[in-house]
């Protein structure tokens, strides 16, 4: 699918110090720049439905208190084929412990149950790509040294026997919001 890049509407959530010029950024903390200042866990957004085509999440999720919610918010405000490009702490990540604000972790299959349904709960979303980094997206030359490593291998066996003696830093993954006849 082709999109032109004039239709693009694109949201940084929970932009922090990485504000994105030519995007909508949102953050609840005043501290930072940010066009929308909102606390994620407070709803709805202040967005109309399937306003946006692109929404980058990095290291957001782990903080909300209801992940379900947010993630319906998150379908809400996207377009139908628009993508969620997601990055949380793996649960393996010993660094994310130190971050009091942390509510949650997450495994290679956490995404794949919510996506197939969970206590009640489904979403239109097809997962595009999912990946481990060895280590946060600061660090590029250290992920692309050592992330191969993690994702050669079978994701079983590697969150069973091996997560705790090698451990990643975060997933990385691509939902696409799809209608509910494609999924």
């Amino acid at each position: 699918m082709e999109v032109k890049t004039a239709q693009l509407k694109r949201l940084n959530l929970g932009s922090g110090k990485d504000y994105k010029t030519g995007w909508i950024n949102l953050d609840y903390n005043s501290q930072y720049k940010a066009d929308v200042y909102h606390d994620l866990d407070k709803f709805p957004y202040p967005f109309k439905d399937n306003e946006f085509t692109y929404i980058y999440c990095s290291h957001i999720l782990e903080h909300v208190k209801d992940l379900f919610k947010t993630l319906e918010e998150l379908h809400r405000i996207l377009n139908t084929n628009g993508l969620i490009h997601i990055r949380v702490p793996h649960f393996s990540n010993g660094n994310g412990y130190n971050d009091l604000s942390h509510k949650r972790f997450f495994g290679w299959f956490t995404f794949q149950q919510l996506i197939g349904g969970y206590y009640n709960k489904s979403f239109n979303f097809k997962i595009e790509s999912e990946r481990f980094n060895f280590l946060a997206e600061n660090h590029k030359m250290l992920n692309s040294g050592f992330s191969w490593i993690f994702n050669i291998m079978p994701k079983q066996f590697y969150e069973r026997f091996l997560c705790w003696i090698m451990p990643v830093g975060e997933i990385e993954l691509k939902l696409r919001k799809i209608t509910a006849s494609q999924s």
